[in-house]
């Protein structure tokens, strides 16, 4: 695909217009989560009762991830994004009004398939603007949904605190992400099957899949595993096995998610600096030792900085597979995310029932050495990232996304 000439702030609109896709995706995770027990309480819920609707979520997701693919390729990523961002804000408000728990089980189906759907579309327009610059981008994008969460958090602690009922809290960050989605349609950048009516620009060649796609996403497969057993086990970990009190079980979790946002922030400079290969092979190595130094430390201190080390080594590794796999063929780059963002999204739900698993068998301690593994093998296998293809600006060649500079 050859871009026309861009001026700065044509570029830079279409970059805000990312950054608040991915805001808004984030800002709504967030905020459903920390209102989740509320829901809970409110439809008098037992553990095992909001485990099974809460996989409305799960099946949602991939499911839309399976679908969308196709639709981004036929239309474009800018016409999917925009219509499934504002749905987002709506489809928000859905599990604090429904009556009973297969309701609530339809509402989160519906609510993970519009989120599903505007990861695979958001990532995908993320790939049209990085082309367009001609450098990675796709670090500082995760960064800013990764803020999203802590803000959606933030908004739904508030309002728990006030003792404010799920439902206007859910309208209030709907609407807000309504607004967000308003703007961002408004500077969202147009793609190859747009710009050519979508049909003729998006046909599958008879290859399939271009090459190496189904290996990007088992590498997602393995940094996701590692990501949700980081969220759902790192606490239990310090305080079930180094003895900590709750509160500093917590901080465990919290270095991970800090170091990983700013890891994310940093990875764009660093992905410039040492070439998307060369810097997922460290990223994997220093994920492996952080997590190596937390489970074979011993200490509280050596848990906290071990999980925040992993966090950090986790940060840059699905900015830049997502990269690469959007940057294999671009009349496929719906399809290629939404198969790389499908795998990723097994691992997260994968991760945390694996771990608990394994410590059935044996012990957490060694059971969190499992995405030690996985995340060493990513490091084996970084070269994977390396792109087949060149991205153009403004019709003038440049190195490849994928590749490490010379």
């Amino acid at each position: 695909m050859v871009f026309p000439a861009l001026d700065r702030p044509a570029l830079l609109r279409a970059r805000l217009a990312v950054y608040g896709f991915f805001l808004l995706a984030g800002l709504t995770f967030g905020t459903w989560t920390a209102r989740i027990p509320a829901v809970k309480a409110r439809l008098a819920l037992s553990d095992g009762e909001l485990s099974l609707g809460l996989l409305g979520i799960a099946a949602g997701a991939i499911t839309g991830m399976q679908v969308v693919g196709r639709l981004i390729d036929r239309f474009g990523s800018r016409r999917v994004a925009i219509p499934t961002a504002v749905v987002q804000g709506v489809v928000l408000v859905l599990p604090a009004y429904v009556p009973n728990l297969p309701a609530l089980a339809a509402a989160l189906f519906v609510f993970g398939l519009t989120h599903g759907s505007l990861d695979v579309a958001m990532n995908a327009n993320a790939v049209v603007v990085e082309r367009a610059y001609g450098r990675t981008l796709m670090g500082s994008f995760h960064a800013v949904y990764s803020i999203g969460g802590f803000l959606g958090a933030a908004i739904g602690g508030l309002f728990a605190h006030a003792s404010v009922d799920a439902g206007p809290t859910f309208l209030s960050a709907g609407l807000l992400i309504v607004v967000l989605a308003a703007v961002s349609s408004r500077w969202a950048m147009p793609d190859a099957a747009e710009a050519s009516e979508g049909p003729a620009a998006a046909t599958e060649t008879a290859a399939g899949m271009p090459r190496g796609v189904l290996f990007l996403g088992v590498l997602a497969f393995c940094c996701l595993v590692g990501e949700g057993a980081a969220g759902d086990w790192s606490s239990v970990y310090l305080v079930e096995s180094l003895g900590s009190a709750p509160a500093t079980g917590a901080v465990a979790y919290a270095a991970f998610a800090v170091m990983m946002t700013a890891g994310r922030f940093a990875g764009d400079r660093l992905a410039a600096l040492l070439g998307p290969v060369r810097l997922v092979r460290c990223c994997g190595i220093l994920a492996a030792a952080g997590l190596a130094l937390a489970v074979l430390g011993g200490t509280q201190v050596t848990g906290v900085l071990g999980f925040g080390l992993f966090g950090a080594g986790l940060s840059c590794t699905i900015p830049q597979v997502f990269s690469a796999a959007g940057h294999r063929d671009p009349a496929q780059a719906g399809r290629a995310l939404a198969r790389v963002a499908s795998l990723g999204y097994a691992g997260l739900l994968a991760g945390p029932v694996l771990i608990g698993g394994a410590s059935e068998l044996s012990t957490l301690r060694h059971a969190l050495l499992i995405p030690v593994i996985l995340a060493l093998f990513v490091a084996v296998t970084a070269s994977a990232l390396r792109s087949p293809r060149a991205p153009r600006v403004s019709g003038a060649a440049t190195p490849a996304l994928g590749d490490t500079p010379s």
